[in-house]
């Protein structure tokens, strides 16, 4: 019997069967760090761009998560200041892409294959996914996480941006409200493109644990964002990334915690 879209999300929202092994990027000279699944070759992978003031370890739990599910996930750690430079991050993505698709990962048992290559982000480091993207053809799938402008224009990027795009953005945020920035990003992008909104997640839900930064930014960890999130972006890289479309009644239904409200799929010319 087919899977609804609710016992996807049920499924995907807990850890998938892989181990998982945490890895630092600093071994190639850049702050940041790798999860993968323990072992594995042609697997799948991601580099992740962190919010504004946000350290790579606010997101360690969904790491973790995309990792167990077979998924390689690289995050630097770098432009971390309140002046970080969006174009930089954007470089240093496409950087962390490169470790991941030319490094053999632990002991030699794991390895990327270059054709499943995605990316993802928080806030502007969201942004700075679709800067990456609209100059990397190696991408082939990006999702964000309450996605924020950036300079260069994130929005801009986005138009030149052609392949499958997720675009979560939080109900209750008042850093990056979604009408002036997650959906202005969804509805300019030039491939496939959704956004849903969580009701109830504000600007850091999507952020993990305490950081000093929330003196200065709207919000805290939130556990069903987290949750929710989590399975979303696992089912939508596994389907784009790795090819396992028995995930993609999730990606094709709204759920209550997270309804479709724009979708975009424009038509191929002859």
């Amino acid at each position: 019997m087919a899977r609804t879209a609710k016992h996807l999300l049920d499924e995907l929202a807990r850890p998938g069967p892989h181990q998982v092994l945490r890895g630092d990027l600093a071994l190639v000279g850049m702050p940041g760090v790798v999860f993968t699944p323990a072992a594995g070759l042609g697997l799948p992978a991601l580099a992740f761009g962190h919010g504004w003031l946000q350290p790579p370890s606010r997101y360690r739990g969904l790491f973790r998560h995309l990792a167990s599910w077979g998924i390689v996930v690289a995050a630097p750690g770098t432009q971390v200041g309140p002046l970080g430079s969006h174009r930089l991050l954007a470089s240093d993505l496409g950087t962390a892409l490169d470790v991941c698709a030319g490094v053999r990962l632990g002991d030699g048992a794991i390895s990327v294959d270059q054709d499943k290559l995605g990316l993802a982000g928080h806030s502007t480091g969201g942004g700075a996914a679709a800067l990456a993207a609209a100059d990397d053809s190696r991408v082939k799938a990006v999702a964000t996480l309450a996605a924020a402008q950036t300079r260069p224009f994130a929005t801009d990027a986005a138009a030149r941006c052609h392949v499958p795009s997720l675009h979560l953005v939080g109900g209750n945020d008042l850093v990056a409200p979604p009408r002036a920035h997650g959906e202005l990003i969804a509805q300019a992008w030039g491939g496939p493109s959704q956004l849903r909104v969580l009701p109830k997640a504000s600007h850091l839900g999507f952020a993990e644990g305490k950081h000093w930064s929330g003196l200065l930014v709207h919000g805290k960890a939130e556990h069903a964002t987290h949750r929710v999130s989590r399975a979303l972006l696992t089912a939508f890289f596994l389907v784009h990334l790795a090819g396992q479309k028995t995930y993609q009644p999730l990606l094709d239904e709204s759920v209550k915690a997270a309804p479709i409200t724009f979708e975009a799929v424009p038509s191929v010319s002859a």
